[in-house]
């Protein structure tokens, strides 16, 4: 057995960042430079942070009150009238009421919707479970034409969002409230369906996405100081999901842990497992909420609750490994 050796940890001057500011930064940006682009809101202005595009673009702000199958189905009309709708609002909301929209008037129909799901995961905390967004991932990479796209931070978020603006067809952008540390290089391009790899290592591969990418990051930094060398990817297309780097992962490493801020069935984990059963079966370990609703309280407390820690993803590469 190996002792275990505490996770590196971030600088305290390490700057954090709400996604949710560099996503309304890249609409406003977007909006100013093409008169299609537009949002729709679900009298979420404040939490969605459209405030300031509100102001800036009174004509390209439609808000349509709580009324989320309302929201998808407006942006669906937008699009098929030739604008460029981003729908926004809180990701429990938005998928989970609106979800035969986002199959039909979306997935079914091809519209040029772009669904921007705020506050995912357990961001809300202290709001309870009828507010976490954990179930998302399940239900919205199942549908066929809608790309899943969860950006891990700041620069990775402008990036999707300007991609989505190109990409022809449905989109949904996973954007989280949690601060997070920048962890891609200023420049960064985003490419849908490709994983790109934050660091290299031959022993254990490390696939995250959203706000436990830098964790998984720093849980890198701590298997290092044993001698481990594990590869890090950064999933963040999620569908269509890097089937060659997970394939690779599999052959060329000793096994694969996933981390996310959502359920462990039916997400990431789910979507590396059906990869790896169907072509080239290897070790894992799936970390995420075990199938159950989230309990009350702040978001880094859910996430220390369920193991969503560099430490939980350092154990787990250690027990997958043989080596705790």
């Amino acid at each position: 057995m190996t002792a275990m050796q505490p996770p590196a940890t971030e600088p305290a001057t390490a700057k954090l960042h709400d996604c949710r500011d560099a996503y309304s930064q890249a609409l406003e940006a977007m909006a100013a430079a093409d008169p299609r682009v537009c949002a729709v809101v679900n009298d979420a202005v404040s939490s969605t942070k459209l405030k300031s595009f509100s102001q800036k673009f009174p004509d390209r702000f439609i808000n349509v009150g709580i009324a989320e199958q309302n929201l998808v189905g407006v942006g669906a009309g937008l699009a098929n009238g030739g604008m460029v709708p981003f729908v926004c609002g809180a990701s429990c909301f938005l998928t989970a009421r609106a979800m035969e929209q986002v199959k039909v008037d979306l997935g079914y129909s091809k519209s040029n919707v772009k669904l921007c799901g705020m506050s995912s995961g357990m961001a809300y905390g202290e709001l309870g479970p009828t507010h976490h967004s954990i179930e998302d991932l399940a239900w919205t990479r199942i549908i066929p034409n809608l790309a899943v796209v969860v950006p891990a931070d700041p620069l990775e978020t402008a990036a999707a969002m300007h991609y989505a603006l190109t990409h022809i067809g449905p989109i949904f952008l996973r954007i989280s409230r949690m601060p997070v540390r920048a962890i891609h290089p200023e420049g960064f391009q985003f490419t849908l369906g490709k994983a790109p790899v934050l660091r290299q290592g031959n022993d254990i591969t490390l696939m995250a996405n959203g706000v436990m990418v830098s964790r998984a990051l720093d849980a890198a930094d701590s298997l290092a100081l044993l001698g481990i060398h594990a590869r890090v990817l950064n999933m963040s297309s999620m569908s269509p999901i890097d089937v060659d780097a997970v394939l690779d992962a599999a052959r060329t490493t000793r096994g694969i842990v996933t981390a996310e801020e959502a359920l462990a069935a039916g997400g990431l984990g789910g979507a590396v497992a059906e990869i790896l059963a169907v072509h080239h079966p290897a070790p894992m370990r799936i970390l995420g909420v075990p199938g159950v609703f989230a309990p009350t309280g702040s978001a880094e407390f859910l996430l220390q609750h369920f193991g969503l820690t560099a430490q939980g993803i350092h154990n787990a590469a250690l027990e997958l490994l043989g080596e705790r």
